[in-house]
């Protein structure tokens, strides 16, 4: 099977993560985007799910995680104490 070169342009950053992501996986970029392809092929079209939403086990995830550390904190003798509105502004902004 004859080999081609692809140029793809990325986010520094993402690039730096998704490479150490593949790398403990046992896999290198060019690896990784060949499966990628390879799948896409074999299922007519992108092999995951493209949202705008966050799914609700994920989200549910992130809040359980967030308010065991709040309760972990506020055991604490010297923690800072917050509000409600406080506390939900701050997840909220952590999830933005």
């Amino acid at each position: 099977m004859a080999q081609t070169n692809i140029n793809i342009r990325m986010d520094e950053d993402l690039k730096k993560q998704a490479e150490i992501l593949f790398s403990d996986l046992g896999l290198n970029m060019s690896t990784a985007f060949n499966m990628f392809v390879r799948q896409a092929v074999r299922t007519g079209g992108i092999p995951f799910e493209i949202t705008t939403k966050i799914g609700d086990s994920t989200l549910n995830a992130l809040i359980k995680e967030k308010l065991m550390e709040s309760l972990e904190y506020a055991a604490q003798p010297n923690a800072v104490r917050y509000t409600k509105q406080e506390f939900f502004d701050k997840v909220r902004g952590d999830l933005l």
